[in-house]
């Protein structure tokens, strides 16, 4: 069994792995709702991009895994050792949310689609799924 100081240090890069895996997943997600928006209202530069991602709607349902990632950063950078709970509650929000469903809420329904439309998508979400099913915890 780890000590306490591995533990802490395990933990730790899990959750730095967690982050990346999301991030690029996140990124993933930005560009197939960007390329659907500039379907319909041409191309944006990337300024324009960040403020669609603030403000539009049709960019609002990624707002729910930009939080997450926010969340997983305070855990990483507050100081504190990342504690078991802590770690579940973060698998499980994650394991939530990465959750397609055609029927299900905003983000469940946008995700279900960009999941059955691009292979890059399903291969993040898959790198994603293999962390949270590692033996690390």
């Amino acid at each position: 069994m780890l000590n306490t100081l591995q533990y802490q240090m395990s933990q730790h890069q899990r959750l730095s792995e967690l982050r990346i895996k999301l991030l690029r997943l996140h990124k993933l997600l930005l560009e197939t709702e960007r390329f659907t928006y500039e379907q319909v209202r041409g191309q944006v530069s990337r300024g324009e991009l960040l403020q669609l991602v603030i403000n539009h709607e049709q960019f609002a349902w990624l707002h729910r895994l930009s939080a997450l990632i926010l969340q997983i950063d305070e855990l990483l950078h507050d100081g504190e050792p990342v504690t078991q709970e802590a770690m579940e509650a973060i698998d499980g929000d994650i394991r939530t949310l990465l959750s397609p469903d055609e029927l299900g809420d905003e983000f469940a329904m946008k995700y279900n689609t960009a999941f059955q439309r691009h292979p890059d998508v399903v291969l993040a979400h898959a790198d994603v799924v293999m962390l949270l099913t590692s033996d690390s915890i």
